[in-house]
């Protein structure tokens, strides 16, 4: 479908809406008016542009039409002159048209859980997720968000056999929700006497912080909870109390914990958010599913199960695989500087939604 007619599309739905608005009975449903006014308000400013399209595309044509006759010399030269602006504009117009028919995920202005745990490779596995949080934490730190430990499992050896932590401010999922799923690393571990590159990997999960009750409702019947004592740091206070959580919802067989809030009632608290936020996610991930089914994108936010980059330490080199982005910066990336990468997918996943859009 072409854009002239996707917007044609959206001013017939405006004006069926508009048309709807008139009838007196709609204020006897508040709930589909509010629904209605809502929409037709999202598609007016749609509506303006693509009048504006229409009314350059005219005077287009009425300018090509005068240097077609070129009777006039003098006109023929201002048709000429005027015809370079309208296309300029056209094309400008069009673009911007095609920024707001991307459909906006509701879930980017909300905070995040992220989870990272080592995966296959041992000791490295724990080490490499250790790399990624210090990654993140860097970034989050450069991003001006406000990084909170949920609950920590730490390794022998050093890293992490799990990690998961919150990140509040900005954008927060909007930026990170391009991390899910796995990431591997190809170097010489410390522990390899004779060199050779070895292969590991650490799973990444990030989910949208849903703390709304509408958005997820929990019926604390379904949910059984436990008390026990934090393994993590904290000093005495957290080492001599059975202050940690663990909820575990029985009709999912979701469990989370949470350990590093000094009180039992804080980390039930981080605890209940973060089951909602897993509950939210597997909903969504239902949903991904089905579309997936009908079209598959480029850039998965969603399948952990997905090998989705690749750090190559020995030739500093990062490469995700999903847009085929091969990068030679890795110590910088390391450092917390994955702005590139994560516009690069930013940019591949609008793309997507638009061609899918304009299908």
């Amino acid at each position: 479908m072409d854009l002239q007619a996707k917007l044609q599309q959206i001013r017939e739905r405006y004006d069926e809406i508009g048309q709807a608005m008139t009838d007196p009975s709609i204020f006897d449903r508040p709930k589909e008016y509010a629904e209605l006014t809502r929409e037709y308000n999202q598609l007016r400013e749609l509506v303006a542009d693509f009048d504006r399209l229409q009314e350059i595309t005219s005077q287009i044509e009425g300018n090509r039409a005068i240097i077609d006759a070129n009777e006039d010399p003098e006109l023929t030269d201002m048709a000429r002159d005027e015809l370079r602006e309208l296309t300029d504009e056209q094309a400008a117009l069009e673009d911007q048209i095609k920024m707001k028919l991307i459909p906006k995920d509701p879930d980017d202005s909300k905070n995040c859980i992220i989870e990272i745990r080592s995966g296959t490779g041992g000791d490295e596995a724990a080490i490499f997720a250790g790399d990624l949080f210090e990654m993140y934490r860097r970034y989050a730190d450069r991003q001006k968000w406000v990084l909170s430990l949920l609950s920590v499992a730490p390794s022998e050896m050093g890293g992490y056999k799990e990690i998961v932590f919150e990140l509040s401010g900005v954008e927060v999922f909007g930026k990170m929700k391009y991390e899910s799923g796995v990431h591997r690393v190809q170097r010489v571990p410390e522990t390899e006497s004779q060199g050779r590159v070895h292969t590991s990997a650490a799973t990444v999960a990030v989910l949208p912080e849903i703390e709304e009750v509408d958005e997820v409702v929990l019926d604390m019947n379904d949910i059984r909870v436990d008390t026990f004592r934090s393994s993590g740091a904290g000093g005495q206070h957290v080492n001599k109390t059975d202050s940690a959580i663990r909820l575990t919802h029985e009709p999912t067989g979701i469990v989370v914990e949470c350990q590093q809030e000094r009180s039992q009632h804080q980390n039930k608290e981080k605890a209940l958010t973060m089951l909602r936020s897993k509950i939210y996610e597997m909903e969504q991930e239902k949903l991904r599913s089905e579309r997936a089914a009908d079209r598959k994108t480029q850039v998965s936010t969603g399948d952990r199960s997905a090998k989705i980059r690749t750090y190559n330490f020995p030739q500093g080199r990062l490469t995700d695989h999903r847009i085929q982005l091969t990068l030679y910066n890795l110590d910088d990336i390391m450092k917390g500087h994955i702005d590139e990468v994560i516009q690069a997918l930013r940019v591949q996943d609008n793309l997507d939604k638009l061609q899918a859009i304009m299908e």
